[in-house]
């Protein structure tokens, strides 16, 4: 705002105005309110500059860091794994501040928004506290805890400078087939009301420019979860009154907490791609809803709108997206929107609108007096006391399916306990997608504790707890703990027609069995799969989901030390030929329902 008052001096001492003393023309013109000031800095800018503001660019397409500068350019993003060379939160941080130096060499210094899929944690950031993904949380039903997880993320993320989550997703996924299905909290609009708010306050607080707030970004509106077979990007089939009874909910509560950003969906419609949908973008969200922050579009996903790139952008832009998540062809974006606009395409009044929303929050956020990092914060990224918020998440997440003889809680004396399974020590599969990389990726990608060496830290004795990846050599033990499931994906390769256990996962368990000794089986995955025959088989069945870096939250409850609390988010299925099966359903029998878990 200091700025932004230099500018208009600088033009009433050119115009002559200059015989008042300084302190008397600034207290008679500068603007007041923040209304006033989004409005004068309106009011000052070329079409260039109001264009640059809705470019969000891929900060690896960058022809030249220059062109920051040189096209006003609004946004940066990292994509998954789109990371300073030097994966650390201090090189996060000087790379943010770099980026940001160019901005604020404009003609008018508008800083940057920079904006990170820092879903469960500032999951690109190696050495990040990393916390469950957002299936496990909803199996917590705490909005508290999620308002609290939500508050630590956005401090790790703002000690790298980084000002901007897209995140929570607030998706409905209706079938479990669909590769994202483990980024929303359940698969009922209840779930989304109770948490999307939650992490709403907990990323932004009232975004009023405090150094530990960013800002949020509610995704995907509208119905991604609800798309026919559970296909990334495809079609969601529905009526009206049933996209709004089950797909909406969430966002009119994030809406009331005053999220800032909402991303626009890959999806359709009844066929129309949502990011072309004025009718939903522009008359249900801003309209009917008063949703006053700005529309930010998926990654390149106005591309999909229409075949003809200038097409597709008049599409998005009169729909209502504000900002364009380009990411690559910034230049082209620009150009195009430009000719656009100087040929009455798209009318000022909408380039106008989108650069009042996007400026109005940067206002709010305080970027204009603070626009560097916090370097006070950046120690602080993978502390101690936030793993401990994490550990906790975990703890209230894991659902107990089985627990025949009491098998659970298991005894830290026991002579000998042991482990298998391909999950048991591996944090990239503990991890799954969206960490370190976009996919994810198995291995010991950051740290962290495996669930191996949670039970291990457990016991008086380590070496008491044994381990083969295949379950051999379980003769004698007190009880065999086998930790299967999936491995990383995100979406579109995470699609999944089967959800069935690997071989290898059957076998462990089998051979774990036929040791004569109790089974105690955990999964690690990001949605119901197909277990009957490991329910049969097991003495014992508890639901991990995706649990983050922090495996000392599942040897806690295996052990007694806190008991479970979990309940499951998702209805159950026999057979995947059951799916979509949802709550509600007129014909429900699920082989475990909505809502069940079991105590100790």
């Amino acid at each position: 705002m200091k700025i932004l008052w230099t500018v208009i001096l600088s033009a009433l001492l050119i115009s002559g105005a200059g015989c008042a003393k300084e302190d008397e023309v600034s207290d008679a013109t500068k603007p007041k309110t923040l209304e006033e000031q989004v409005e004068a800095m309106l009011g000052s800018m070329t079409l260039d500059e109001k264009i640059g503001q809705m470019t969000q660019a891929e900060r690896g397409a960058l022809t030249n860091v220059s062109d920051i500068k040189t096209y006003h350019l609004g946004s940066l993003l990292s994509g998954g794994g789109s990371s300073p060379a030097s994966n650390t939160a201090a090189a996060w941080a000087d790379m943010y501040d770099g980026y940001q130096t160019y901005a604020l060499a404009t003609r008018l210094k508008i800083p940057l928004l920079y904006g990170i899929d820092a879903v469960h944690g500032h999951n690109n950031v190696k050495g990040a506290t990393i916390f469950p993904h957002n299936i496990g949380l909803g199996a917590t039903r705490d909005p508290e805890l999620v308002k609290r997880a939500s508050a630590v993320i956005a401090k790790e993320v703002a000690g790298t400078g980084i000002d901007w989550t897209f995140a929570p997703c607030i998706a409905v996924p209706r079938d479990e087939r669909w590769g994202r299905t483990y980024e929303g909290f359940g698969e009922t609009p209840e779930l989304q009301v109770m948490m999307a708010p939650a992490a709403v306050e907990g990323f932004q607080g009232t975004l009023s420019g405090k150094n530990t707030e960013i800002l949020a970004c509610a995704k995907h509106f509208v119905g991604d979860g609800g798309t026919l077979g559970g296909d990334d990007q495809g079609n969601t089939i529905l009526t009206e009154e049933e996209l709004r009874a089950i797909h909406m909910p969430g966002y009119v509560e994030a809406i009331k907490q005053g999220v800032g950003s909402i991303m626009a969906s890959y999806n359709s419609w009844n066929g129309t791609k949502l990011h072309g949908h004025k009718y939903l973008l522009t008359d249900v969200l801003k309209g009917e809803l008063g949703f006053k922050g700005f529309v930010v579009s998926d990654w390149e996903a106005v591309d999909q709108i229409n075949g003809d790139y200038p097409t597709a952008i008049l599409y998005a832009i009169s729909a209502g997206v504000d900002m364009v998540m380009v990411p690559i062809r910034y230049q082209y974006f620009i150009a195009e929107l430009r000719k656009l606009v100087q040929r009455g395409d798209i009318p000022m009044y909408r380039i106008d609108d989108a650069v009042r929303r996007i400026l109005t929050v940067k206002f709010r956020m305080g970027l204009f007096e603070h626009p560097f990092t916090d370097r006070s914060l950046t120690p602080t990224v993978g502390s101690a006391e936030n793993r401990a918020v994490a550990r906790e998440c975990v703890q209230r997440s894991l659902v107990l399916l089985k627990n025949s003889n009491s098998v659970l809680p298991l005894k830290k004396s026991a002579t000998r306990i042991h482990v298998a399974g391909k999950n048991a020590d591996d944090i990239g599969n503990q991890c799954g997608g969206w960490t370190i990389s976009w996919q994810g990726q198995s291995g010991a990608i950051t740290t962290g504790t495996t669930v191996l060496q949670a039970l291990r830290n457990a016991v008086p004795n380590a070496a008491s707890v044994t381990y083969s990846v295949t379950g051999s050599g379980a003769s004698g033990a007190d009880v065999g703990v086998v930790v299967v499931g999936e491995t990383p994906y995100a979406e579109g390769a995470g699609d999944n027609s089967t959800l069935t256990l690997s071989s290898a996962d059957l076998a462990a368990v089998s051979t774990m069995k036929a040791a004569g000794i109790p089974v105690v089986v955990i999964l690690i995955s990001g949605r119901p799969m197909i277990i009957n025959s490991v329910v049969s088989e097991a003495d014992a069945v508890v639901i991990a989901w995706l649990p983050g870096t922090e495996g000392g939250g599942v040897a806690d409850v295996l052990f007694g030390d806190v008991p479970f609390s979990g309940t499951l988010p998702h209805s159950w299925p026999r057979s995947v030929q059951q799916i979509p099966i949802n709550h509600g359903d007129a014909v429900y029998d699920p082989l475990f329902p909505y809502g069940f878990g079991l105590k100790y």
